[in-house]
């Protein structure tokens, strides 16, 4: 029975990782607790012992594990330390074979970010066929519950609540736009407006685009047919998100799926991605690219 180990598993995303891997009957899952917990000896050789391990750590802890074990030891890591290192497998299987077989073969995944899932899943088929210039100038509006800021941030709504002028409430500009522009390679970071909302999790990426500035696609027909023949495996699909002209941010609370949503006319189009930022943000990805490595069904475990 594959042997799974959790580094940092008392944080938001670690918790959840540990709470739905322990339903399952096919691994075994591993943590440390008191003191052992932060002792660099015991979790090197945790790491050590199991098939694979995930670090939800920030990112100078996971640099400082990552560079202490040995290169045959198999890890996932959650942080944003390792998502452009090339040495790296960048964990979205959707995006295409190659970066799937890089997965499965792989001792070192990065787990990609949850704002960064949305505007990738939108961008990346874009410039790959051709429909957007890298050197494009584009937006990205990403909305997500308040999990997505961790402790501080849940307590802060939870414990405190929140008046009406924080309903809405943007942030400053965000860490995952080296991430954007490293696996789409677009060449200049997008305008970016990350905002927190008054919902635990859900996460709604947008992206809008004139339809003049696109190779050959001059209708949202067009491009929600791009969209379907690149994304076919069920956990990205291309779908409707407007339920009475509303659309709305938390509607994938607890799944590991996305939709992609395309609307407008033959001038203007805006696409949108809605998921859950701990799921497949976060957590279910992770499971999904452990699934990938151990050689399972990677949508095992996974809420779709």
């Amino acid at each position: 029975m594959p042997e799974i180990f959790i580094d940092g598993w008392q944080g938001t995303t670690g918790l959840q990782i540990v709470q739905r891997l322990k339903q399952r009957d096919d691994l075994k899952v591993v943590v440390l607790e008191g003191e052992e917990r932060k002792s660099l000896f015991s979790r090197i050789a945790a790491i050590k012992k199991a098939d694979v391990t995930v670090l939800c750590l920030p990112d100078s802890a996971a640099n400082e594990i990552a560079g202490s074990v040995p290169e045959s030891a198999r890890i996932i890591d959650a942080s944003t330390a390792h998502r452009t290192n090339p040495e790296w497998a960048y964990g979205m299987p959707e995006l295409g074979k190659e970066f799937k077989d890089k997965i499965a073969s792989s001792n070192r995944v990065a787990n990609p970010g949850c704002h960064a899932s949305g505007a990738i899943a939108i961008l990346y088929p874009l410039i790959k066929n051709g429909v957007l210039a890298p050197e494009s100038l584009i937006s990205v509006t990403s909305l997500t519950g308040y999990s997505g800021g961790g402790k501080s941030m849940i307590s802060d709504y939870e414990q405190k609540g929140y008046s009406y002028s924080r309903a809405y409430q943007p942030y400053q500009t965000h860490k995952h736009l080296p991430e954007i522009c490293y696996v789409t390679g677009l060449k200049n970071a997008p305008v970016f407006l990350p905002v927190a909302e008054p919902f635990y999790s859900g996460m709604m990426v947008t992206v809008p685009l004139h339809v003049g500035t696109l190779n050959g696609i001059g209708s949202p027909e067009e491009l929600k047919k791009l969209y379907s023949e690149f994304y076919v495996d069920g956990v990205i699909s291309v779908g409707e998100i407007y339920q009475g002209g509303f659309a709305d941010a938390g509607s994938k609370h607890g799944r590991d799926d996305m939709t992609i949503s395309v609307d407008g006319n033959s001038e203007r189009l805006t696409v949108t991605a809605v998921f859950d930022n701990l799921g497949k943000g976060a957590s279910g990805a992770c499971i999904q690219n452990m699934n990938i490595m151990l050689g399972t069904d990677e949508r095992k475990g996974l809420v779709l």
